[in-house]
């Protein structure tokens, strides 16, 4: 990783990339937004000469915990050659017991890479002081000052309350702190592309097996407050996922399947209408053009919509987060309950039962998806399915 001392003027436009990311507890922040540089902050402005004019975000749910995220964006300079400071905040983990980087590199980021026309780039990373608002300011910190979870002492003798925080003794106060990365580009006329991948660790809790916020908002800060052409792809490659969406961010235009397996349906959570998906080895997409996002998404695994069917109505997820353990209870009143338990993961892949009690019980359910192509097979059982089938001979 390349380190390099970056100084410029007021006037210069900084861009930030990217993701904040909370595990066990919290969120991810992510998405372009434009900055100056004034003193050692990040100052959000509106761009008033560059346009986003194309966003391709792909966001891949997978079974190992980690969201992988490839982004694709162009963007027209109608002016002379810039130079830009590019970069993204992460937030540091909340409820997790990890150590306190103070180079700055996130512990559940990983295999971060940015191109831009063409030509890889180096970054850098820094401690920041976090603000969970979209107009912020991101402050390197002097961590000669400023103390990590674990390393410190209140005045009044107690611990820091999480290790989402930093405190100064000297201030007697407590922040909200970020993993910073960023980087040096240059600007051409005209044209320019940016693509950048990622993976990350994805939130996780009491009644989900996954969360994925992504804040989109920043995107307003380009020319026109708008991406002039997006497209979201959420992928669920070589395995089946089960989420939901509200519907207020995405009212221009309709959801549609792909690639693989899948289907939808409206449902009210809370009140709110969202979009149910259950989705095997495919992709669901979304396109609109002159998009203003003012609200910001989280892709949410459905369990919490099945209350009514918590009998292994819930969607198996083959995920290391997922816990089947929450609905065991109710199953010790079947007679069928190894037998279900041990023939989950087929119904899962679409197996269509020969044994007539098994088929009627799984095709009570709406993500049960029969497929008629899918012959039995152990070859892609993962150690969590095989834990699972072995408990329940």
């Amino acid at each position: 990783m390349q380190r390099m001392n970056v100084s410029m003027k007021h006037t210069a436009f900084l861009f930030a990339l990217i993701l904040l990311f909370l595990c066990s507890c919290g969120s991810i922040r992510a998405n372009d937004g434009v900055f100056y540089v004034n003193g050692n902050h990040l100052v959000p402005i509106h761009e008033t000469d560059i346009a986003l004019t194309k966003e391709v975000l792909t966001i891949g749910l997978c079974d190992d915990g980690y969201a992988r995220v490839d982004v694709q964006y162009e963007l027209d300079n109608p002016g002379t050659a810039k130079t830009v400071v590019m970069g993204f905040e992460a937030n540091a983990p909340y409820n997790d017991d990890v150590p306190f980087s103070p180079q700055g590199i996130h512990p559940y980021i990983a295999d971060f890479t940015v191109n831009m026309n063409g030509e890889k780039l180096a970054y850098m990373n820094a401690v920041v002081k976090s603000d969970f608002q979209v107009d912020c300011e991101f402050q390197p910190l002097d961590l000669k000052t400023w103390k990590a979870y674990g390393d410190v002492k209140m005045k009044d003798g107690e611990d820091l309350p999480h290790n989402a925080l930093l405190y100064s003794e000297q201030a007697d106060s407590l922040i909200d702190f970020s993993y910073a990365y960023y980087f040096v580009a240059h600007f051409k006329p005209g044209r320019n592309t940016v693509h950048h991948t990622y993976r990350y660790r994805m939130s996780y809790g009491v009644g989900r097996t996954f969360e994925v916020p992504y804040w989109l908002k920043p995107a307003m800060r380009w020319r026109g407050g708008q991406i002039n052409d997006f497209t979201l792809r959420i992928k669920a490659t070589n395995t089946a996922k089960h989420f939901f969406l509200p519907d207020s961010l995405f009212s221009a235009s309709s959801f549609t399947i792909t690639e693989g397996t899948g289907k939808m349906k409206k449902v009210n959570y809370y009140d709110e209408s969202c979009t149910e998906f259950t989705l095997r080895n495919g992709i669901v997409e979304w396109h609109a053009t002159n998009f203003k996002p003012l609200d910001n998404m989280t892709i949410q695994s459905a369990e919490r919509l099945n209350y009514d069917h918590f009998i292994l109505g819930t969607f198996y997820d083959r995920s290391d987060n997922y816990m089947p353990g929450a609905y065991m209870l109710e199953l010790e009143k079947m007679a069928d309950r190894e037998r279900i338990l041990r023939n989950l993961p087929y119904a899962h892949r679409g197996y269509i039962f020969k044994d007539k009690k098994l088929r009627k019980y799984f095709s009570q359910f709406w993500w049960y998806m029969p497929d008629a192509d899918y012959q039995p097979s152990t070859e892609d059982f993962t150690a969590r399915e095989w834990k699972l089938i072995n408990e329940h001979q």
